[in-house]
């Protein structure tokens, strides 16, 4: 007999009813360290008091509002988002997913509206992970994302990850955009390298394809920059954000320049919720937050910290763990075990974390997690594998 709630996940044996900051309390009083901040979406850990107050005051005035009317907090953190970022434009979803979609009708119909409806081939990599909806499992186009789905979506061209000569072969006078990842989460945390996203930027400024950024889960703080695409000093024309820009509170956007974005007028699009005023008064707090230089030097330095003690880790396990790996606060454990195995002995010490594809288990901590619970955790990681480790010799 089916269960109430669709079978869909393979969840954990656990129930948390209380949070605050790194920190989750299961049902039966136990104290959990969380490095997985819900799949890079807690920003600012559990219950931040200046997300609580925001979400509370907007709670007690108005809830939504149909994107018929204006919304002031909608506009303030658009606002806020064209001041911080390449983009002169922005639309709020509720979720990546939906920013996928839009960013792929965008790109297509920019290139319609110039009298070139030919050019509606999307060019995206091998590992990508751009949401669930038909076009993010398209655009993905991996068996495990795509298989009974069909007939799928068309129009994507899937290229192995860092083939450089495959990928100028593949844009062709049918090219409305590249799509990727600046470092795949899904995919096992593997940074794209500045030079490469450089590469990319002038291939697309050479052949006039739109360069589209997938920031949904690397964005928002978590590489130490506000974006990830800004360490290698270019921009895109047109990027998905969702997870960490609501911190915790579903919220997504699609930023864009002017031209990529010129397509797109009244009617061509729309959301029932995107961009309510609970959505967006969270969201802009966080953004005030997170865009400060001062706490984005502190996210540097609290992953510094991280990467020094997991490289420890590592070379304590070498019968578990490969190598550490990606940037920020955006990590990896590229393992000699199941991935799973880590992740379920991790519950038994207490710390939480996410496995991805390419034998890694993702660390996604909390932007603002502290130095101690830091050590703590990785503490706890520690315990985990010298766990696996010892199950290794049984």
């Amino acid at each position: 007999m089916i269960p109430s709630l669709l079978p869909t996940y393979n969840r954990a044996p656990l129930s948390f009813v209380q949070g605050e900051g790194s920190w989750l309390t299961e049902a039966d009083g136990r104290r959990f360290l969380d490095l997985g901040a819900g799949i890079a979406v807690n920003a600012l850990g559990h219950a931040h008091p200046e997300l609580i107050a925001a979400l509370s005051a907007q709670a007690g005035k108005i809830w939504h509002l149909s994107n018929l009317y204006q919304i002031p907090q909608q506009q303030a953190l658009a606002d806020k988002l064209v001041e911080e970022t390449f983009a002169q434009t922005v639309f709020f979803t509720n979720s990546g997913t939906e920013a996928c979609e839009l960013a792929v009708k965008m790109a297509r119909k920019h290139w319609h509206d110039k009298g070139q409806p030919e050019r509606v081939e999307i060019i995206t990599f091998e590992g990508s992970f751009h949401g669930r909806s038909a076009a993010g499992i398209a655009a993905a186009g991996s068996e495990k994302m795509t298989k009974g789905f069909g007939p799928i979506l068309g129009g994507f061209t899937h290229l192995p990850w860092g083939d450089h000569e495959a990928l100028r072969a593949a844009v062709s006078e049918t090219t409305a955009a590249i799509l990727i990842e600046p470092v795949q989460g899904e995919g096992g945390i593997r940074p794209l390298p500045d030079q490469c996203l450089k590469g990319l930027r002038a291939l697309c400024d050479e052949t006039g394809a739109l360069l589209i950024l997938d920031e949904v889960q690397c964005g928002v703080g978590r590489t130490g920059k506000l974006f990830a695409h800004e360490w290698a000093g270019i921009t895109p024309d047109i990027m998905m954000v969702a997870k960490g820009i609501g911190g915790g509170f579903p919220l997504g956007a699609v930023l864009a320049t002017e031209a990529a974005a010129s397509g797109m007028v009244a009617g061509t699009h729309g959301s029932t919720y995107g961009g309510n005023p609970l959505a967006c008064a969270v969201g802009l707090k966080v953004m005030e937050i997170v865009s400060q230089p001062a706490f984005l030097a502190e996210v540097n330095a609290r992953a510094g910290g991280l990467r020094q003690k997991l490289e420890g880790l590592v070379a304590a396990h070498p019968d578990v763990f490969e190598e550490v790996r990606g940037t920020g606060l955006m990590l990896g454990l590229k393992c000699k075990v199941a991935p799973a195995d880590l992740v379920a002995a991790g519950y038994e010490a207490g710390v939480l974390s996410v496995p991805a594809a390419d034998n890694v288990v993702r660390l996604l901590p909390a932007l603002n997690i502290t130095e101690c619970d830091i050590s703590e955790a990785v503490a706890r990681l520690d315990k985990a594998a010298s766990a696996v480790s010892e199950g290794l010799k049984a």
